[in-house]
């Protein structure tokens, strides 16, 4: 029987094995994932733009990411499952950070935390280690500060912010977190912070030097369409099967072809003939 994997257990793969990671927000989904041989299944705040319809992940509450932890955790068994703190779930203080990891934890059903930022968090991220949470890091282009940003841009492409982004790794690895997401850094930078961690690294448009890789699931395979972000590569086109789909079956309903006589259950013609006769209803 496979075994469960744990944060320790990510930790140890560094400079061993490649970590997969995809984001899932559902039971079918997970499914699909974890027969797949997925290792994290990371419940993100991109529920928010995926499947909600918001234009960025900052109207996602932590009840949106519990509602839909939920249905992950019913569903898997074996990757580790990390819940996204929202934005506003952890920025304000040390307390609602722990109090807002413990609900995502315990009525989420996940293993693991992840937050976005680096040395302006470090109290709230010890502060969730403390309370024996798992925390996972997240640093570069960190799509809760979008609007600091001045929209999705890459991150750590001048001297200063590429050493505030290494200075933010080192000091989430020494605080005690089990891995860190690098999220649009170039490549190079992506390799030093790498090779400057004892923690794993899992990179999102960083490059191949990364302990691992994660990928919004619909983004890598085309649901519902292309996506044409240069660091997602198209795996599948689940998108298109999907939509020819739903075509054959609008076309089968419209020209009466669907349900056919094997879509369909018969009754006696003793109940039949009952039903047609007058008054036959007593006789059921």
């Amino acid at each position: 029987m496979k075994k469960k994997i744990t944060a320790p257990k990510i930790y140890s793969m560094k400079n061993k094995e490649k970590i997969a990671m995809i984001t899932s927000y559902d039971c079918p989904t997970t499914k699909i994932v974890e027969s797949a041989g997925i290792d994290i299944i990371l419940v993100g705040d991109s529920v928010g733009m995926v499947l909600l319809g918001y234009p960025t992940t900052l109207e996602v509450t932590v009840d949106d990411i519990i509602h839909h932890s939920k249905a992950v955790s019913r569903c898997s068994q074996y990757a580790l499952k990390v819940g996204d703190m929202p934005f506003m779930s952890y920025q304000t203080s040390v307390e609602e950070a722990v109090k807002n990891a413990g609900r995502i934890i315990q009525e989420g059903g996940m293993d693991a935390v992840k937050l976005e930022g680096g040395e302006n968090h470090i109290d709230k991220i010890k502060a969730i280690l403390n309370a024996g949470i798992p925390v996972m890091g997240h640093v570069g282009l960190t799509p809760q500060s979008v609007n600091l940003f001045g929209g999705f841009k890459i991150q750590g492409k001048t001297a200063e912010s590429a050493k505030q982004i290494l200075k933010d790794a080192i000091l989430l690895d020494q605080a005690g977190v089990f891995a860190i997401v690098l999220e649009g850094i170039p490549e190079e930078l992506a390799k030093v912070i790498t090779e400057s961690v004892s923690c794993p690294t899992i990179g999102i448009g960083a490059g191949r030097f990364c302990d691992g890789q994660v990928l919004v699931f619909h983004d890598m395979l085309s649901i519902p369409e292309p996506c044409y972000f240069k660091f997602v590569k198209q795996f599948e086109n689940a998108g298109e099967v999907m939509k020819n789909g739903v075509e054959n079956y609008v076309k089968a309903v419209k020209e009466n072809e669907f349900p056919g006589k094997d879509n369909v259950t018969h009754i006696s013609e003793e109940i039949l003939k009952a039903l047609k006769d007058k008054g036959g209803l007593k006789c059921i």
